[in-house]
C-alpha cells in the first residue's frame, strides 16, 4: 500500500479533491434549481446533460490525448471545469446549466480517461489491485466530503460554487508537478453491442438499468430532497448515504460473488434495491425511513456495476475483456441519460415519491429479467469464473480495463497457487 500511495499519491490526492468538486456541484444545483423556481422537467434535463456529455468525452478523450498528450488534456479540461463552476451562478437559466453540465460531464470524462490510464500505467502487477482499491476509496471519500461541505454557506450565495471552482483548480497542481512519467497511451477497438448482447443477455440489459439507477443517484437526489422538503444539511446527508453504504457492501458482495452463481447475487442484490425503493416510497415522509432507503438503495446498485461486468467477464476470452469495456460503459451510460428525464417526469407526474418509484421499478425488472436469464443455460462453475474487482459507475473505459486487468491477474494467481 505504501508503494502505492508513494508512486501515485499526487494523483490520487487530485482526483478526490475532483471527486469532491463534482459531488458539490451535482448537489448545489439540485438545491439551488429549486430555489431559482426551475421545474422538475427542468431540473431532470439539466442533471441529464451530465451524463450527455460524458458519454462523448468516453469516446473523444483518447484521441485527444493521442493528439496533443496527458498533460495538456488534464490542463484545458481542469481549465474547463473550473470556469464552468464559476458560471453557473451568473447565468441561472435551465439552458445555460444544461450547456454547463454537457460540458462538465465531457471535461470530468476525458480527465477520467486520462488519470485513470496514468494510473494503471504507473502500477506494477504486484500494485495493480491495491491501486485500484485505493483510487476507489479516494472516489467515495470525495464525494462524501463534498456533501459536509455543502452546509457551510448559503446556497443561494455564490461561495459555494467558488469552493469546488478552486478545489477542482488545486486538484491539478499536483498531478501536473508530479514528477511521474507521462505513460504511452493506446485503447483497445471495442467489441461492437450486437456482440456483448449476444455474450451477454443479462450483463447488457443490467448495464442499461443500472445506468438509469445511478443516474437517478448522482443527478437527481438533491432534486428529490428539495421537492420533498427538506433542510440543506438533510439533502447532505441523504445523499451522503448513498455512497457510505456504497463504500461499505463494495468487498463483502464482492466476496460472495467469487463463491456463487453471479446471478443469483444479482436478483438477490436487485430486489434488495427495488426493497430501497418501496421503503422509500411509502416512508420517505420520516427522515429516518428516507436514509434508510439510501442505504438500501446505494448500498446495492454501486456494486451491482461490478457484478455485472464481473459476470460479463465470466463468459469472455482474456483477449476480448479490454475490447468489451467500452461498449459495456457505453451501454450504462445511455441509461445514465434516459435517468434523470425519467425520474424528473414520473415526480412532475405523482410527486417526489416518483424518484423511488422509478428506481422499485427498474430494479424489479432487474430481478425477472436475471431470473429469466437462468432458466436459458448454465452458469460457469466457480472455477471458471474471474475474479471480481469494485469498480464505480461514474469511470471511464478505462478504469474497467484496469479493473478487468487485476481480476485476470487474479485468477492468474489464484490458478497458480
Amino acid at each position: 500500500m505504501f508503494q502505492v500511495l508513494s508512486g501515485a499519491w499526487a494523483l490520487l490526492l487530485g482526483m478526490m479533491l475532483l471527486q469532491v468538486g463534482n459531488g458539490m456541484q451535482g448537489t448545489l444545483l439540485g438545491i439551488r434549481g429549486a430555489l431559482e423556481g426551475f421545474s422538475t422537467l427542468e431540473m431532470s434535463i439539466v442533471m441529464s446533460s451530465y451524463f450527455l456529455g460524458f458519454l462523448f468525452g468516453s469516446r473523444l478523450a483518447p484521441e485527444m490525448i493521442r493528439r496533443v498528450g496527458h498533460v495538456r488534456v488534464f490542463a484545458a479540461l481542469g481549465s474547463m471545469i473550473s470556469a464552468v463552476l464559476i458560471l453557473y451562478p451568473t447565468v441561472t437559466e435551465p439552458w445555460a446549466w444544461s450547456v454547463g453540465r454537457v460540458l462538465i460531464g465531457f471535461c470530468f470524462s476525458g480527465v477520467y480517461v486520462t488519470a485513470e490510464s496514468w494510473l494503471n500505467n504507473s502500477a506494477s502487477n504486484e500494485t495493480r489491485g491495491k491501486a485500484l482499491s485505493l483510487y476507489m476509496m479516494v472516489q467515495m471519500v470525495g464525494i462524501v466530503s463534498a456533501q459536509g461541505i455543502m452546509v457551510l454557506a448559503d446556497p443561494s450565495g455564490y461561495v459555494l460554487f467558488v469552493i469546488p471552482s478552486v478545489l477542482v483548480s488545486l486538484a491539478f497542481a499536483p498531478i501536473l508537478l508530479s514528477v511521474s512519467p507521462t505513460p504511452a497511451f493506446d485503447t483497445t477497438k471495442p467489441l461492437s453491442l450486437r456482440q456483448i448482447m449476444k455474450i451477454s443477455p443479462l450483463g447488457c440489459v443490467g448495464m442499461l438499468l443500472t445506468g438509469g439507477v445511478f443516474a437517478a443517484q448522482f443527478g437527481m437526489a438533491a432534486v428529490y430532497g428539495a421537492e420533498a422538503g427538506l433542510s440543506v444539511g438533510e439533502i447532505s446527508t441523504f445523499v451522503a448515504s448513498f455512497y457510505v453504504a456504497a463504500v461499505v457492501a463494495q468487498y463483502p458482495l464482492g466476496w460472495l460473488s467469487d463463491r456463487m452463481d453471479r446471478r443469483k447475487l444479482i436478483a438477490a442484490v436487485s430486489l434488495v434495491t427495488g426493497l430501497g425503493g418501496v421503503v422509500g416510497m411509502m416512508l420517505g415522509d420520516n427522515f429516518w425511513f428516507l436514509l434508510l432507503a439510501a442505504v438500501l438503495v446505494g448500498g446495492s446498485s454501486n456494486p451491482l456495476y461490478s457484478l455485472l461486468i464481473a459476470y460479463t467477464n465470466d463468459f469472455l476470452d482474456h483477449d476480448d475483456m479490454a475490447a468489451a469495456a467500452g461498449g459495456m460503459v457505453f451501454i450504462n451510460g445511455l441509461g445514465a441519460i434516459a435517468g434523470p428525464l425519467m425520474v424528473g417526469w414520473m415526480m412532475g407526474a405523482i410527486g417526489p415519491g416518483g424518484y423511488f418509484l422509478y428506481i422499485a421499478i427498474l430494479m424489479f425488472a432487474m430481478v425477472a429479467y436475471a431470473i429469466y436469464r437462468m432458466t436459458q443455460r448454465a452458469a460457469p462453475t466457480v472455477a471458471q469464473t474471474e475474479s471480481y474487482m469494485p469498480v464505480s459507475p461514474s469511470s471511464s473505459p478505462m478504469a474497467v480495463e484496469f479493473a478487468q486487468e487485476v481480476a485476470i491477474e487474479s485468477a492468474q494467481d489464484e490458478n497458480q497457487g
